[in-house]
């Protein structure tokens, strides 16, 4: 750890570290091929029903906090497990919320839907604004904290996914936790397969690792953008959150694997193999994925082990990134 981390504030959501667990019972429903499965639980973190956003908003949190706001404004599509997250944080500290949702998908808003939706209204977010995908997030956050400093409030913008340097400092945390479960549990692996969406949990990953000179590949399975694209933000947010940790570490070009032939039609867009994915983890280990983030990576991970990118000796550990409020919006 480096001297920064250990003294950045830090609100503590989960006190204790999430399971690791073989998914034996799905390796042998894939066959003598398969690689060896791990799991990470990160859908058991603290806050409202858990998810990776909690381990980033230890540290967004305790920043705002820290500078004495009262009101926390963020961002997040019609089921944001993000914003979810932000609300369950901002209530446990007594702070306002406000919610930006993006339509990303044309009138996919219900003010009425069931999964992340009910659970805004039932924490009641002080207010949520609808928006139009197009629209500059930016300047609509920028907006809504302009209008509540004309009304005396002291607000503290959340980008989407809690993606910024400060956040990604809870998944460079989530490496060396990663680490140190490996060497209690006496287990090895050879690949971290991740969502990866708003970037900060495999940039975090692989700053941690970098840290801790761990050789081991993070591969992530985009779930919106294409692969050069996404690998140029995972790239800028990974060397970004080593210099503000004041690291002499730097990640190159070539560590950035990600992996774009999963998204299907778009964003949170139902697929095929999303929805045997979701089922066939289910009802071989009764584990919960969510249909537009882990099912997605699951069911990528899933081809890469069925197209041979994986050999039978390899190790991998899945990070399981929560989400599964989302599906009960999904049901159809």
């Amino acid at each position: 750890m480096t001297k920064k981390l250990a003294n950045s504030p830090r609100q503590i959501y989960t006190p204790f570290m999430t399971p690791i667990e073989e998914l034996s019972n799905l390796k042998k429903r894939l066959g003598q091929n398969s690689p060896t499965l791990f799991i990470k639980r990160d859908d058991q973190l603290g806050l409202a029903l858990g998810g990776n956003k909690t381990r980033k908003l230890e540290y967004l949190m305790a920043d705002a906090l820290a500078q004495g706001c009262d009101s926390i404004i963020t961002t997040g599509a019609v089921q944001s497990n993000h914003c979810r997250l932000t609300l369950s944080a901002a209530r446990k500290e007594g702070l306002a919320c406000h919610l930006l949702v993006e339509e990303r998908v044309p009138n996919s808003y219900n003010e009425e839907a069931s999964g992340n939706n009910f659970l805004f209204h039932l924490m009641q977010a002080d207010s949520i604004t609808v928006k139009q995908k197009g629209c500059v997030i930016t300047d609509e956050l920028q907006s809504i904290a302009d209008s509540l400093r004309k009304n005396g409030a002291k607000p503290y913008i959340i980008p989407g996914g809690g993606s910024n340097v400060v956040g990604t400092m809870g998944y460079v945390n989530g490496a060396f936790e990663i680490m140190t479960q490996l060497k209690q549990q006496h287990i090895s692996i050879t690949d971290i397969i991740c969502t990866s969406g708003s970037s900060g949990t495999q940039a975090g990953l692989l700053a941690g690792l970098a840290i801790k000179n761990a050789d081991i590949p993070v591969i992530g399975i985009s779930i919106n953008r294409k692969k050069d694209e996404q690998s140029a933000l995972i790239h800028r947010l990974t060397n970004d959150t080593l210099d503000f940790l004041e690291a002499h570490q730097r990640c190159d070009v070539e560590d950035i694997v990600v992996k774009d032939a999963y998204i299907g039609d778009g964003y949170s867009l139902p697929t095929e193999a999303m929805v045997n994915a979701v089922s066939l983890l289910a009802k071989t280990e009764g584990i919960i994925l969510d249909p537009s983030y882990t099912g997605k990576a699951f069911a990528g991970m899933l081809d890469l082990i069925k197209e041979g990118y994986f050999s039978k000796d390899d190790r991998l550990l899945f990070i399981h990134t929560g989400g599964s409020p989302a599906l009960f919006a999904y049901t159809k």
